[in-house]
């Protein structure tokens, strides 16, 4: 049996994770659970699960991950702040099943360099799909990672008609039910750009040989391209609990998580190739994955003023990737790298964003 910890426990992740869990009593065992804000809600979850080791708050879910045995820590808390966690997991020696890209991409080489192979199992689907599909072949065997993009909700939109995007508009993926930030990250694909980075930083593939192609449909998760031609594709209704599923006792499968495709049923499915020029996003991101350091941690926090800049009317949709151009242009990688160097290049992204943002 499994020992699971959940960092985000009130929210889709955890949420979800414990339905997992729940059907499946006799192979997996929570033994902590960390919230954001909601103690009534975690409180209900611990109540049910016979959980007594529970914490509010980032800090305190880090504290909570290095005095709790796990054999999994699940680290489903939104934003950078989920750094912390995600290193204090790693030391503990515990599988970390990461659904907070955030403090892969902006710890970078501080994560990576802690992990053991194989610790870190990714919770995204795309990079789940990946992971999965890794296993039809030798590392020196892969050409390239593909990775999939729904389009968002503006999907085939010209930039031009781009310009008027109000926050509703960005907040209706046809998909994803998420929250505001990755939602709207999603319209303006800031959220593929950041799982480019992620999928180099877990894979070790260069940034060349990662592309991203838009299916609609949400099908195929992701693909591995092989050096002979093939080409190994990960298809399933768009269902988290299976990708959660699979992190909780990876390489194992969990039986009855999802229903599977209906091959009795005509279906298409259409991969198109992603327009650059309404979504800079994502070559921008390549861009700042290749300078290294701290510019993911700047390309984040910027973002994310960004994004609640747009959504509070004080900048247009067009002008979140702007500002984060702009923002990344201005910065100088630190001497050093470290947890003080990344807080500190967090603090001057999200106060150089803020000036730009009022200057407009």
């Amino acid at each position: 049996m499994r020992r699971i910890l959940i960092l985000g426990s009130t929210g889709s992740i955890g949420t979800q994770a414990l339905d997992v869990i729940r059907a499946n009593r006799d192979r997996f065992e929570v033994v902590g659970l960390a919230a954001g804000r909601d103690r009534d809600g975690m409180q209900a979850q611990a109540d049910e699960f016979g959980v007594t080791e529970t914490a509010l708050g980032a800090v305190d879910a880090e504290r909570l991950v290095r005095s709790v045995e796990a054999d999994v820590v699940i680290n489903g808390i939104t934003g950078s702040v989920g750094l912390g966690p995600t290193l204090a997991a790693l030391e503990s020696g515990a599988f970390l099943a990461l659904a907070n890209k955030e403090s892969l991409i902006v710890g970078g080489p501080l994560v990576t360099k802690l992990a053991a192979p194989g610790q870190i199992v990714p919770v995204d689907s795309e990079h789940s799909a990946i992971a999965q599909c890794l296993r039809a072949g030798d590392a020196a065997e892969v050409r390239r990672l593909v990775l999939t993009a729904s389009g968002g909700p503006f999907r085939g939109r010209s930039r031009d008609r781009l310009q008027d995007v109000t926050p509703r508009e960005a907040l209706a993926h046809p998909t994803w039910d998420m929250g505001r930030v990755v939602t709207t990250n999603s319209a303006t694909l800031v959220n593929k750009g950041l799982e480019v980075i992620e999928a180099h930083l877990l894979f070790g593939i260069p940034y060349d040989r990662i592309d991203v192609t838009v299916h609609p449909q949400s099908i195929v998760h992701s693909m591995v391209e092989f050096v002979d031609g093939s080409t190994i594709v990960q298809a399933s209704p768009p269902d988290m609990r299976l990708p959660i599923s699979l992190s909780l006792d990876w390489p194992h499968r969990v039986a009855g998580v999802g229903e599977p495709l209906d091959w009795t049923t005509a279906s298409t499915w259409t991969f198109e190739p992603l327009d650059e020029d309404a979504f800079p996003s994502v070559a921008l991101a390549k861009q700042v994955g290749v300078a290294g350091d701290t510019y993911p941690a700047v390309f984040n926090a910027a973002n994310e003023q960004a994004v609640d800049a747009f959504h509070e009317g004080a900048l247009p949709f067009l002008g979140i990737v702007e500002t984060v151009a702009r923002v990344v242009d201005a910065h100088e990688r630190p001497s050093e790298l470290t947890r003080e160097s990344l807080a500190a290049a967090e603090r001057w992204a999200r106060d150089t964003a803020d000036r730009l943002i009022a200057a407009r």
